[in-house]
């Protein structure tokens, strides 16, 4: 069974429950490349550009009418609005608190349906029942959430290799020397270096599993 979404902000903001757990979310995730044309080319040259965060976007349902519909109705906007002081900017970071995103299976400690560090992006807010007296008693909020990491953190989520350091790569079966240059330098004709850096007879015949140093690039020849 699904425990109700939970909000935790940063201090000095406070944790909450969501009113009714959302029927469904989306998860959008993207990469951005940019278009390099080249004349005499059918199509430009694509170049990788930078990724993009992930973007988690939901609805989220609240109703005060539990409490009446009369002079006593609670104003809908008291929940809600533990929602918009996710867009206000603190005094202290100037900027919007962080958040996390816990939605738990209670009968499983793994079971994690969604756990998630990230910052509000937008909100659209649409009322749909009100009291006599004009309170309104029913919301539907449309909420965007915009992932959030430190440099140093995606750095050890992905380390990165770099052509400018020396490394050593195992021969695949059926890989070919141009192969392993375009994967470590991004230039196929790079081979002749990894031939030449080991010493290799006949560079077009090379074993699988044959370990062979990748020699680095210094800046002046990059």
């Amino acid at each position: 069974m699904l425990e109700r979404l939970q909000i935790v902000p940063e201090a000095p903001l406070e944790a909450f429950y969501v009113m009714f757990n959302p029927e469904r979310y989306t998860v959008n995730k993207a990469v951005q490349h940019a278009e390099i044309g080249i004349p005499g080319l059918d199509s430009p040259i694509l170049q990788f550009v930078r990724g993009q965060n992930e973007k988690i976007t939901m609805e989220l349902f609240f109703d005060t009418t539990s409490g009446g519909m009369g002079d006593d109705a609670t104003d809908v906007r008291e929940e809600t609005k533990k929602v918009y002081y996710l867009l206000k900017i603190l005094p202290e970071t100037h900027a919007p608190p962080r958040c996390r995103l816990f939605w738990l299976n209670e009968m499983f400690s793994y079971g994690s349906t969604l756990s998630a560090r990230c910052v509000l992006e937008s909100v659209t807010e649409e009322f749909l029942l009100f009291s006599p007296g004009g309170i309104p008693l029913r919301a539907k909020l449309n909420v965007s959430f915009r992932e959030y990491k430190t440099i140093e953190e995606q750095l050890q989520e992905n380390p990165r290799h770099s052509g400018d350091r020396t490394k050593v790569r195992t021969l695949k079966p059926r890989q070919t020397l141009a192969a392993l240059a375009y994967q470590e330098y991004g230039d196929s004709g790079e081979w002749r270096r990894i031939a030449e850096e080991n010493d290799l007879e006949n560079p077009r015949f090379v074993d699988p599993g044959t370990p062979l140093t990748v020699p680095r690039i210094t800046a002046e020849e990059g």
